[in-house]
């Protein structure tokens, strides 16, 4: 099966319309994920598939006040560095017990 060289050229020119759709979609998309001030912005999925919890557990973060988060037209938002400093006061180092000898 031959090509002629229109056909090629009026092929080409649908891939890269595309191309060029799709770059349009994405860059939609990037703006659409929130961010403050320059800091990412996460939801409650993000964090449960991030921290591995339930909904209770994240909801009792909340209301403890251990986590951070705000509210944006009704719906509850996390920022990146507080879910970062979150986990750092979450970890627990735990430190081997020596005996001393008498």
């Amino acid at each position: 099966m031959n090509i002629d060289r229109m056909e090629f050229i009026s092929w080409m020119e649908r891939i890269i319309e595309r191309f060029d759709l799709l770059s349009a979609h994405i860059s939609e998309l990037e703006k659409k994920r929130g961010s403050v001030d320059g800091e990412e912005l996460l939801d409650n999925q993000d964090i449960l598939q991030m921290l591995k919890i339930s909904g209770r557990s994240l909801q009792r973060y909340r209301s403890t006040g251990k986590l951070p988060y705000y509210t944006i037209s009704g719906k509850i938002y996390y920022k990146l560095s507080d879910v970062h400093q979150f986990i750092r006061e979450s970890i627990n180092v735990r430190i081997p017990k020596t005996y001393a000898r008498e």
